[in-house]
């Protein structure tokens, strides 16, 4: 069996899928993306495809090391995520040609059904309850919030306090037997950052996402060192050797995301390095139904998961959502918060091919917005 072809779909509302077909009719696919540069990923997989049309697709392991490290400039999110797509669609391969899914040939099911989070924004305690009480109407025990909009570099009193109310509106809404995460997307510095983590300890996150910026992991332990709150970070970071630090410094959850730290192979390694510190699996995926699916056969034969995230009606699925390019959206049922564990071939979904295409011929060309603070300069988004 060899690599026959490879494809890419630039799909709305931001997402990019690939498609690997072998010579014996075997289709595999994966989710290759960055948000926001899904046009520069797709030149990417087409520079990697170069090497592994006419391969033997079941060599995972192999390829994963000459598209990784056969260029001598390595690593990036661009790189990582094509590597992320292509590595994706050649398990959905394997699985599908030894008959069995992607987490039975990672070593076999750890947990019969994963718990998984829904998105909330949080950018109004009113708008926020309603948001919360439509997910707990639809079974979910956990939700996912932003803590602010643009932050000042050190955040003002009223600030401060505007993140509390929103966290504290959403534990009255959830009462003390469901979970929030509060995500900071690296808006924060480390000195706010541990001001308002003080002031969050009290409503008993699950945990805080991205306290600062990828980029200052170093204070990363001064951080975890004097957080009564767990800490969360790694949809930023794309490999083993880039975890390692922050699980060094102490985090409590590593969240890698399955379309760019490497896709399947770099995550399940990224787990296992992450148990040796004690830290939990909670991979990032506001994304498509490929990189869901990855993410959850992953989890399935993972010791350490705690939560996966996905994106069921979040802000992002304006033209598209999860369920948009599957025949069957039965493996995205959430039953009580949870989804359960199937035995279907491979990444255990089946892509509507005629959608996905006529999708790719209007494509996109999502961008995340650009924020200024009051006097103009530059803000974190």
């Amino acid at each position: 069996m060899k690599i026959e072809r490879i494809e890419t779909f630039l799909v709305p509302p931001r997402w990019l899928f690939c498609r690997v077909e072998t010579d014996d009719g075997v289709v595999g696919w994966g989710e290759p993306v960055v948000e926001g540069r899904a046009e520069v990923v797709r030149a990417a997989v087409d520079v990697l495809a170069e090497y592994l049309v006419g391969q033997d697709p079941l060599r995972i392991q192999d390829h994963w090391q000459v598209l990784t490290k056969g260029g001598f400039y390595r690593g990036g999110p661009v790189l990582s995520s094509a590597v992320a797509g292509l590595d994706q669609a050649l398990w959905d391969i394997a699985g599908k040609t030894y008959g069995a899914p992607v987490h039975a040939l990672l070593g076999g099911p750890v947990r019969d059904r994963v718990r998984v989070y829904a998105w909330v924004g949080g950018d109004e305690p009113a708008q926020l309850t309603e948001q919360i009480a439509a997910q707990v109407e639809a079974g979910f025990t956990a939700v996912k919030m932003n803590a602010a909009g643009a932050t000042s570099p050190l955040a003002t009193a009223a600030e401060t306090a505007a993140v509390v109310a929103r966290v504290s509106a959403a534990r009255d809404a959830l009462g003390p037997d469901r979970d929030v995460a509060v995500d900071f997307h690296g808006r924060f510095t480390a000195a706010s950052a541990r001001r308002v983590l003080a002031e969050l300890a009290p409503l008993h996150p699950l945990f805080v996402e991205e306290p600062v910026l990828p980029e200052h992991g170093h204070l990363l332990p001064g951080l975890v060192s004097a957080s009564p709150v767990p800490l969360a970070t790694g949809e930023r970071l794309y490999s083993r050797a880039e975890f390692l630090p922050v699980l060094a410094a102490g985090i409590a959850v590593a969240q890698p995301d399955l379309s760019h730290a490497g896709g399947i192979s770099e995550v399940h390694r990224i787990a296992s390095l992450a148990e040796t510190y004690g830290a939990q699996l909670a991979p990032h995926c506001p994304l498509g139904p490929i990189a869901l699916a990855a993410g959850l056969q992953v989890a399935f034969a993972t010791p350490n998961f705690l939560i996966q995230e996905q994106s069921r009606g979040i802000h992002y699925n304006k033209e598209a959502d999860l369920l948009s390019y599957l025949v069957d959206p039965e493996p995205f049922r959430f039953v009580d918060g949870h989804a359960h564990r199937g035995d279907a071939p491979g990444l255990g979904i089946t892509l509507d091919e005629s959608a996905v295409r006529a999708a790719d011929r209007a494509g996109h060309r999502w961008r995340n917005p650009v924020w200024r603070h009051a006097d103009g300069s530059f803000a974190e988004w």
